[in-house]
């Protein structure tokens, strides 16, 4: 098994902590490990993606040009790697501010209104833990207690008490996902 993934979106919406917990539940269930962030220099606002890459196997580069799957969060990011994804591969998207939705026909695409449900949780900073449920319902590549122990390992302690809230939030977006085809738009939840 191997799984090279691209999350990508604005800073602030929680892109390279929710790679991290990836890259964590993976070394939690022994498998090999890559976790490359890249960001401006802006704190939030700017532009950030991180790569992460779970395998069985020895991982050579972390270095990628296509993925198996892009979890893409803002109009800037699908521009930029729409493209990337591999025949056969999976595109998950927040719905928020994406005005031009995928067009490919070669690969598997999915929506969540990852934003809306934040709202209506009454807290935008579950928001990237709901597009990690949307994505472990497509692709279960990691346990989610082991999601649980990342996101334990991940968060400071003093914010140990919001992790139910999240794992609340992981189950909303695993019960709020929906197909998407570039041809006839979405066709089921």
């Amino acid at each position: 098994m191997s799984e090279e993934i691209i999350i990508a979106g604005f800073g602030g919406q929680g892109v390279l902590s929710m790679g991290k917990i990836l890259a964590y539940s993976g070394i939690m269930q022994d498998q090999e490990v890559s976790w490359m962030p890249s960001y401006g220099p802006e704190m939030r606002g700017g532009t950030a993606n991180v790569t992460v890459i779970l395998s069985d196997e020895r991982i050579s580069s972390p270095y990628l040009k296509v993925y198996d799957t892009a979890i893409i969060l803002n109009q800037q990011s699908m521009d930029k790697f729409e493209s990337t994804v591999k025949p056969g591969g999976i595109l998950l998207y927040d719905t928020n501010g994406i005005s031009h939705h995928p067009t490919r026909t070669d690969i598997k695409i999915y929506q969540i209104e990852g934003a809306k449900l934040a709202a209506e949780m009454g807290n935008k900073k579950v928001f990237n833990m709901i597009i990690l449920g949307a994505f472990l319902k497509i692709k279960p590549i990691v346990k989610l207690e082991n999601v649980l122990s990342g996101l334990k390992k991940s968060l400071s302690e003093r914010y140990h008490h919001l992790i139910p809230l999240n794992k609340e939030a992981i189950t909303m977006g695993m019960n709020h996902l929906k197909v998407f085809n570039a041809q006839q738009q979405i066709i089921h939840s």
